[in-house]
């Protein structure tokens, strides 16, 4: 594609070369540069593309995108465009490459704190069971229709989406569901992209190693509705107080979901089970595979997008009371003896007191409750006490362990968690920095109508140690302790 055709959107400051020169592939990673290149230098967090151009200038790159004005002399063979913001360009340079996927898509994108990777996950499997060809992009993983593609981030870079979106259109999807996350929202990964509807689950406390403050995480995410326009739908969780404030700005047609009062999608709580909820939506009774009140809520988010997106009420009903829950996601797990084992993604104070909160409302007081949590190195270290706090409040005993340490030491991370503790809540408290271990403890610890909560990691498989991922599954532990003990 020629240079000019790729930069027809992008607020170019200067050119110096020829805008003509044709263009065999676009990257923002120097190492992929090759002959005939475009090479787009974004800052990132940890590294500066700007730093790597002399680099991709060796590699022979034909077209270079900067955005900081840095070059004392020019080499002819290379044209040079200088635009007001890279990251910007990078996305829209990414979208014209691949044809403006997402222009011939339904794609709708899902924010918040937490649910994210449910309810995009839930509307993906609802689609196909509808009988569309739908893609997803999520935490666990990415679709394009049933062909499964790994995931690296909750919310891929533009070159990498831009793609993914193009399979999709090429395979015949008509829907798209995506989880949009703070950083891919303020990092402008998703800038430029056409969306038919935005979903807001909720906002608690997360990624504030990244965001300067909730203040901050708070509009970023608001920012996500800003964009879209008024032939979407912005569909927001009404019991959230920062619901309402996430649509004061967008042109998109506003609607809310809500337990606790009015909205345009309404929901009720009969009855609570492990294996389900009784529930009702809009006055139509259902009974739905999933556990606790958050899920209703993700429940609802679902039916509400749906319902938006044109698709029949009593269909839709009937696919909610099939669809099971996301993997890692309050997964049930019995022992023969009778005890219960739950694993969930929960890494949030937020989602961790939720889960708590199901797993009391279906007891209802008969049986106790073992946590295994940990959190993760190299992130957010304020919500590392809270969580513990929250887990012992709710839970008869704790074991905190290690999660994805990273470049932290496990120790120190666990030490950060106990201090949020008092000399009571210590007693009832074991650290065991060895997840292996603290899993086994817990189960062992555990008598015939307990439930133990593993939480943290979920549909993860592997173990973030000093950069290396070893093997690891919450899930597999749980079963081959099972096997032991039955």
């Amino acid at each position: 594609m020629k240079l000019k055709e790729l930069i027809a959107k992008c607020k170019v400051v200067r050119i110096h070369g020829n805008d003509s020169v044709e263009v065999k592939n676009i990257t923002s990673d120097s190492r992929e540069v090759e002959s005939g290149s475009l090479f787009i230098a974004v800052e990132g967090i940890n590294t500066d593309g700007h730093d790597y151009i002399a680099k991709a200038i060796e590699q022979d790159v034909l077209v270079v995108i900067y955005d900081k004005p840095m070059f004392e002399e020019y080499f002819s063979r290379v044209t040079y465009v200088q635009v007001e913001d890279s990251s910007l360009a990078l996305a829209q340079i990414a979208s014209m490459w691949f044809g403006n996927p997402s222009e011939h898509l339904k794609l709708v994108g899902v924010t918040g704190t937490n649910g994210k990777t449910t309810v995009a996950t839930l509307l993906y499997d609802m689609f196909k069971e509808l009988g569309y060809a739908t893609g997803l992009l999520s935490t666990v993983a990415n679709y394009v229709n049933n062909e499964k593609y790994a995931t690296t981030h909750t919310t891929l870079d533009p070159i990498s989406l831009n793609s993914l979106l193009s399979k999709m259109v090429d395979k015949g999807c008509e829907y798209a569901f995506m989880e949009v996350s703070s950083h891919a929202i303020h990092q402008n990964r998703v800038y430029g992209l056409s969306f038919v509807g935005g979903i807001f689950t909720n906002l608690s406390q997360d990624h504030l190693d990244y965001h300067k403050n909730m203040m901050e995480y708070r509009d970023v995410k608001k920012s996500f509705f800003d964009t879209l326009n008024d032939d979407s739908f912005a569909l927001v969780n009404a019991d959230d107080k920062n619901g309402e404030f996430m649509l004061q700005n967008t042109k998109a047609m506003k609607k809310f979901y809500s337990i606790k009062g009015m909205a345009d999608f309404k929901a009720r709580i009969f009855e609570k089970h492990f294996d389900g909820t009784e529930i009702e939506i809009n006055n139509k009774d259902l009974i739905v595979q999933f556990v606790g009140d958050f899920n209703v809520y993700n429940i609802l988010a679902v039916y509400g997008a749906a319902v938006l997106l044109g698709q029949n009420e009593e269909e839709i009903l009937k696919v909610l009371s099939i669809l099971k829950p996301v993997s890692g996601r309050f997964e049930t797990l019995r022992s023969s003896s009778g005890i219960t084992v739950i694993i969930d993604y929960a890494h949030t104070p937020d989602a961790l007191t939720n889960v708590l909160q199901s797993i009391h409302g279906v007891l209802n007081q008969e049986g106790e409750i073992i946590t295994v949590v940990g959190t993760g190195g190299n992130r957010d270290r304020t919500k590392r006490p809270i969580m513990a706090r929250e887990a012992v409040r709710m839970s008869s005993k704790v074991v905190l362990t290690s999660d994805n340490p990273r470049f932290e030491e496990p120790q120190e991370i666990i030490n950060d968690m106990v201090a949020g503790l008092d000399y009571k809540q210590k007693l009832t408290t074991l650290t065991i920095v060895d997840r292996r271990e603290a899993i086994k403890v817990a189960i062992t610890m555990a008598k015939p109508g307990d439930v133990v909560l593993i939480a943290g990691k979920g549909h993860e498989d592997y173990q973030d140690v000093r950069g290396v991922k070893h093997h690891f599954d919450d899930k597999e532990e749980v079963e081959k302790i099972f096997k032991v003990l039955d």
